[in-house]
């Protein structure tokens, strides 16, 4: 495959990547300079390369909502931060289970069981370990869907048992680059977290690791986390885009909402893609914060080829349907692999919840404004008593 932009920065790059050569930091400090129309184009040649022209969806529940002790600047489940979230212990596996059995109508691909703390220890909460490995059986047995978790710091002897239980991937995001980590996170460290995704690796399991953009990061952080992420060796790649919560210190800083534009999401999309040409880049938490309904198509036009889809975990998300519209809309198809669901059922569903919560709500507004045997509209109502 011959790829000319005519930019001999960019041209290069792919030209290594289509044969197999692994870029450099100095190569990721130089693409993420060049243009971004030219960088999503070349992107988008790679991922049509490597892939197989596909969206993999995954989805995820919040299986212990709140108290974390840590006190990482994002987030609103962390105990020093007033955020005002709900507040769980970890729920019970048939709740979870349920939560799967949705997902997997919706079209995901695999499923998340997250927890927010520190680790989820087998030593000193045996009690709740055992429930997560319940949890895990039961999505594994009882659904198509790959399950994968996101349970904090992990001793070798827990990834082991994990691994045994056949969990596909473990999600331990490293959030920055190694310099900008401590701005944002004081209670661990970065190489705490790399730690935690060796020993998942060398358990087994395959790493889904990534970042958050818009912390007030540089392109310089965005580029080293990538190279963290290659030196790590991960298969899936999820970017998220910070969706400020009121509370946290990060929520404070950007509560003007100025943190990072369409540009540079894309731009480092593409990067990310050329940095990692076979890992599956995943657009998630915060994209629709961040991107306009008529810009999530273009990350998938740029070299991403995963997605969360669903509800986040303190956040909702957008319908499956609508991200099925997205990705379309970017030329590819929804993964089915793992799961062969179809997606013009899940349009369907939504099209009728849609038709059903509109037929409600006019109900709702008849019996308003019918209440004093008055037959004209609420809206009616409203604008005669600003005329007069």
């Amino acid at each position: 495959m011959v790829y000319e932009t005519g930019n001999r920065t960019i041209d290069d790059a792919v030209e290594r990547v289509l044969a197999g050569e692994r870029l450099t930091r100095r190569d990721g400090l130089a693409l993420i300079a060049q243009p971004v129309d030219e960088l999503a184009a070349a992107a988008d040649a790679v991922r049509a390369h490597f892939g197989d022209g596909t969206v993999d969806a995954c989805s995820i529940v919040n299986a212990k909502a709140g108290n974390c002790a840590e006190d990482c600047g994002f987030c609103a489940q962390s105990v020093h931060f007033d955020t005002g979230i709900d507040n769980y212990d970890f729920l019970d596996p048939e709740s979870i289970l349920e939560s799967a059995r949705r997902a997997e109508r919706d079209g995901a691909q695999r499923f998340g069981i997250v927890v927010a703390e520190k680790g989820v220890s087998k030593e000193r909460r045996p009690d709740e370990w055992e429930e997560v490995l319940r949890a895990i059986r039961l999505v594994r047995d009882e659904t198509d869907v790959e399950v994968d978790a996101s349970l904090g710091i992990l001793t070798e002897e827990e990834a082991a048992i994990l691994a045994d239980e056949g969990l596909n991937h473990y999600n331990h995001n490293i959030e920055t680059s190694p310099n900008f980590f401590p701005e944002i996170v004081d209670s661990h460290s970065f190489e705490d977290r790399v730690a935690t995704l060796e020993v998942a690796k060398e358990a087994g399991m395959d790493l889904c690791a990534g970042v958050i953009l818009g912390m007030g990061e540089s392109p310089t952080d965005r580029v080293d986390a990538a190279i963290a992420l290659q030196d790590i060796g991960v298969s899936s790649l999820p970017v998220n885009i910070l969706n400020p919560v009121a509370g946290t210190p990060l929520g404070e800083r950007f509560d003007d909402g100025a943190r990072i534009t369409t540009d540079e999401i894309v731009e480092t999309i593409a990067v990310y893609r050329l940095l990692h040409p076979e890992a599956r880049v995943r657009l998630t938490g915060g994209r629709e914060a961040n991107l306009a309904e008529d810009e999530q198509h273009l990350p998938f036009e740029a070299g991403a080829d995963g997605m969360l889809t669903g509800d986040y975990l303190t956040t909702e998300g957008q319908s499956p349907a609508d991200d099925i519209e997205t990705v379309e809309r970017a030329g590819l198809e929804p993964n089915t692999a793992a799961n062969e669901f179809d997606p013009a059922a899940v349009k369907a569903r939504e099209a009728d919840r849609r038709e059903a919560s509109d037929g409600a709500n006019g109900e709702a507004v008849s019996r308003a404004t019918d209440a004093d045997g008055e037959t004209e509209t609420a809206a009616g109502s409203a604008t005669s008593n600003v005329s007069d």
